[in-house]
């Protein structure tokens, strides 16, 4: 060995000697992390509580009673912040993930060298079983189903011997409290975990377990056609007690979400699949009682690695509201769009039609930013926050939102009622106080306010929309008046955001891009066809990108308020396939689509931001800004492809666009 060239340390090894995978394990001060790639987590739902699986087959996120609440399965941001395995003893990675087609079960397969099983886990949905409205807190209207508060896991031994463990360590309030274990029977396979001022969790198995300290643990060998489970429940609904009973409740679970995407309008396409996934993600992402669509599922995942960018998408902002009734009418799925107008509706009504641009899920509109000081972080990214201060901000945009959500609306039920008619004159005459005044922007920097074009735009938005809904209902005064005001906002936006160029640019006075300006075309500012509009997507496509991916603006050009960079917002990039199919750049739009829809997780799962170097996906996850841009875009391409099939076969094109 003394003749043998010497091993390469550590410090040998740099970020661009690593390939795109090993490098999405590197940590604070380039070490490997523990942390597994924001990508490789799977989710589950129940419309209630989400859960976020590591492919360890540890739940490392999960938050109760609801997915804003206090955490008890914190490992995403703090190794020592809880945990829940469910797996074969000695192996951590899987052969194999999916869902169950159509549902939100995932399923694991794991080769043991000895033997094969596979996991599957869910949150369980079941029959709507409330009686008396007072009891419960949903305030929209009630399905045939519900929430039953159960996180459930089985396991089935296909083939050969294997040992399987299981380790459940919950730590409550985001991992300061540690649980404490009783049992409520006297025997080996139920326990109760409390802590001070936290629900009370049931775990339920039919694998004896017993205690270390804060964990409850058990194991057993599986033989081929052996299956055991094991159940977490909080609330009142009693969990199963067998593993068929076990079985049941899963069959049930997946058959719900099954039966509900079964509603959607597919169409009959390769990218069927993304539409499919999107669709799931967005439902589950759907707070039931409310109706309300969390932004994502977890706090403080870093937009840049190791980085100061991390906030609390938990919450429900109103500017999604527009690309949730596009993405959910285009799909068919007009209930979920209606009871998330529904409230919005409330909260405009409440609140007098001064609407804040974020609330909490069940409509809270106070969401205090603090950090968690005793959090380390994933892979070491600090501050972890909770609570957003963006609350507090002027968005500008956020009245031209409500109005577009109006406007969807009306078109799906094709009348107006008196009441979402008062809702958006609120926001009408908001938009038309305020217009001129400069704001924080659809990207909420924390920098100076600034005269953004995206919110002068949505202020046009509002006036624009507002007077088509006045003519509607033959109030012809209301209507001149706000076209009026529309067309005046129109002509500030093109006197004074162009730059020499004829490019829209991010704010008055500056020349730098940003990415929401390619919501012109699709917001019908302008008509695809106007040369301003061409410039501007072709200027953000080929200068405000990364290897093809977009940015959300140029760091050094724009005072966010804070250091450091960012990836590319994937939502952006599907705003720009959109775009360039509204300007005729079918080709570039089908090529770019196809490209973006590559970058998808294992799962079909996007995070916020994906680094175009490592395909590393960054930010909080699952974002449904992101799937709700998925499915606008896929929907633009198919829509341009099936026009070229039909014209082909009518004989007027020799070439379809995706031939090149």
């Amino acid at each position: 060995m003394a003749d043998s060239e010497p091993a390469a340390s550590q410090q040998d090894v740099g970020p661009d000697d690593l390939s795109p995978e090993e490098s999405q394990l590197i940590g604070r001060d380039g070490e490997f992390s523990a942390y597994p790639p924001i990508a490789d987590y799977g989710f589950l739902s129940d419309c209630e509580v989400t859960a976020l699986v590591a492919p360890s087959g540890a739940i490392e996120w999960m938050c109760l009673p609801r997915m804003d609440c206090p955490s008890v399965f914190g490992a995403m941001l703090d190794r020592g912040a809880g945990f829940f395995r469910f797996g074969p003893e000695d192996v951590e990675v899987p052969a194999d993930r999916r869902y169950l087609p159509g549902t939100m079960v995932l399923e694991t397969s794991w080769d043991c060298g000895e033997g094969w099983v596979v996991v599957r886990d869910c949150l369980v949905m079941g029959p709507w079983r409330h009686e008396h409205p007072d009891r419960t807190k949903h305030i929209r209207p009630p399905t045939d189903y519900d929430a039953e508060h159960i996180l459930l896991r089985t396991v089935r031994c296909v083939q050969g011997a294997v040992q399987l463990a299981f380790d459940c360590e919950p730590v409550f309030g985001y991992g300061v409290q540690r649980a404490r274990w009783s049992r409520p029977h006297p025997d080996y396979y139920q326990a109760v975990a409390t802590a001070d001022d936290s629900p009370e969790l049931t775990l339920t198995s039919d694998i004896r377990f017993g205690f270390e300290g804060p964990s409850a643990r058990g194991r057993t060998l599986l033989r081929e056609g052996d299956t055991r489970f094991c159940a977490l429940s909080w609330g009142h609904r009693t969990p199963p007690r067998t593993y068929k009973e076990a079985y049941k409740r899963l069959t049930w679970t997946a058959h719900h979400w099954q039966h509900w995407l079964a509603r959607a309008n597919l169409p009959d396409h390769r990218w069927r699949g993304h539409l499919a996934r999107s669709a799931l993600t967005l439902k589950g992402l759907t707070f039931a009682p409310t109706g309300a669509i969390a932004a994502a599922a977890t706090t403080s995942l870093p937009e840049t690695p190791c980085g100061e960018r991390n906030w609390d998408y938990r919450y429900s902002w109103i500017r999604d509201a527009t690309f949730a009734l596009w993405g959910l009418y285009t799909l068919g799925f007009d209930w979920e769009a209606n009871d998330y107008f529904a409230f919005i509706a409330d909260l405009a009504e409440r609140d007098g039609g001064n609407l804040q641009i974020v609330y909490g899920i069940g409509g809270e509109a106070d969401l205090n930013e603090r950090v968690l000081d005793h959090l380390q972080g994933y892979q070491g990214a600090r501050p972890v926050r909770i609570g957003n201060a963006a609350y507090q901000q002027q968005q500008n945009d956020v009245w031209g939102t409500v109005l577009e959500s109006v406007y969807l609306h009306t078109k799906s039920r094709d009348r107006l009622d008196e009441r979402v008619w008062q809702v958006a004159r609120q926001q009408v005459e908001h938009a038309l106080e305020h217009w001129r005044e400069p704001d924080r922007g659809i990207w909420e920097v924390r920098g100076e306010p600034q005269h953004f074009t995206s919110s002068k735009m949505m202020c046009w938005v509002a006036a624009d929309r507002g007077a088509r809904l006045a003519r509607l209902r033959e109030e012809e005064d209301t209507a001149r008046i706000w076209q009026k005001a529309a067309d005046e906002i129109h002509a500030d936006i093109c006197a004074n955001a162009l730059d020499d160029r004829g490019v829209f640019c991010q704010h008055y006075g500056t020349t730098a891009l940003d990415a929401s300006l390619l919501l012109m075309p699709l917001l019908r500012f302008l008509p695809p066809s106007d040369p301003r509009i061409r410039a501007t997507v072709l200027a953000i496509a080929d200068e405000l990108t990364q290897d093809g991916l977009v940015l959300r603006y140029r760091v050094a050009e724009t005072d966010d308020g804070l250091p450091g960079d960012e990836g590319t917002f994937t939502i952006c990039t599907f705003w720009l396939v959109s775009a360039l199919a509204q300007i005729g750049e079918q080709l570039r739009a089908r090529d770019l689509c196809d490209k973006v829809l590559s970058y998808a997780s294992p799962l079909q799962l996007y995070a916020e931001e994906i680094d175009p170097r490592s395909g590393r996906h960054l930010g909080n996850f699952p974002q449904a800004f992101t799937h709700l841009a998925l499915i606008n875009a896929v929907m633009h391409v198919i829509s341009d492809e099936q026009a070229a099939r039909h014209k082909m076969l009518q004989g007027e094109a020799a070439v379809v666009p995706w031939q090149g």
